[in-house]
């Protein structure tokens, strides 16, 4: 399959914070844009700017050529794959599929034997660099899947990030994901820990993050979150509530290959307590008000 801009169709299932963005500048790159999300209003944006709207994942299963999905949950993923109905029930052979939401590995490794009895493509690719990397373009893409299907889909890569690079056999985007997470998880509490014991201590942050930012505890989440902390902005470029699945899916594959995480496990109980208190619509750094 040769992806050509002006002959391919791509299908876009999810146009939440970030899937929106990432279907918008295939838009622009030139490619045939067709969309579906639950919510029909969400969609209403890329509609007018030229996607054309299809009624189900039948629909978009029929007229693309590759479809992306950057949807919620596990089980918005199967029941959107594997459910009758589906992409793999209604999909055609030789088009390919590519599931860019956090989701299991296993469940990554289900789609992709299934999509293979069908002669479909399938790929794992989940992203990190929240909503700013999609807006972008520039996020973090991490493939798992047969290279030959990464090496056709690396020009729709490539559009929506920069950092794109192959991880191994289905199921290992989802892997290098989780290990992503968890990074990010320990790299949120420091990030919280250290705004707020700048402030105790009697200092501006703002100017202890021009320190900070530059040296050994440099990060994305202390460059691109700590400014929104200060502002207080805890508007999400990434949901709580999609963090805490992102974890929970993390345990369960850190027991399936025997690893106990304790820092993951002791931030992910500082999560569920904003997720408690109704803050799980809110971004990532909300965690902060758990410190101040």
């Amino acid at each position: 399959m040769k992806l050509d801009r002006k002959e391919t169709v791509v299908g876009f299932i999810g146009v939440g914070v970030m899937g929106k963005s990432m279907a918008l500048n295939l838009l622009n790159d030139g490619y045939d844009i067709h969309v579906y999300t639950r919510t029909k209003e969400k969609a209403q944006e890329l509609v007018e700017q030229g996607c054309t709207w299809q009624a189900d994942p039948a629909g978009i299963a029929a007229a693309a050529d590759v479809v992306i999905t950057m949807i919620g949950t596990p089980q918005d993923v199967e029941a959107v794959y594997l459910a009758e109905g589906g992409l793999l029930a209604t999909g055609r052979a030789g088009t390919m599929v590519i599931d860019m939401t956090t989701s299991s590995p296993q469940l990554a490794g289900k789609i992709y034997n299934q999509a293979k009895e069908r002669g479909i493509a399938a790929l794992d690719a989940p992203v990190s660099g929240g909503d700013i990397g999609a807006r972008q373009g520039t996020l973090s893409i991490m493939v798992g899947g047969d290279r030959e299907a990464f090496e056709q889909a690396l020009p729709l890569f490539q559009v929506m990030g920069e950092n794109i690079v192959y991880q191994g056999t289905a199921g290992s985007g989802q892997h290098c994901k989780m290990a992503n997470q968890i990074a990010v998880a320990s790299t949120m509490v420091g990030v919280c820990e250290s705004i707020r014991y700048a402030e105790k201590a009697g200092l501006d942050p703002a100017v202890v993050l021009q320190s900070i930012s530059a040296g050994a505890a440099s990060s994305w989440a202390l460059s691109n979150l700590a400014p929104r902390i200060l502002k207080g902005d805890f508007d999400p470029g990434f949901f709580i509530r999609h963090f805490v699945k992102d974890m929970n899916i993390a345990l369960s594959s850190c027991a399936d290959i025997g690893l106990q995480a304790r820092g993951l496990e002791l931030v992910k109980g500082l999560y569920d307590r904003l997720v408690e208190d109704g803050d799980e619509y809110l971004g990532t750094q909300a965690l902060y008000k758990l410190y101040k």
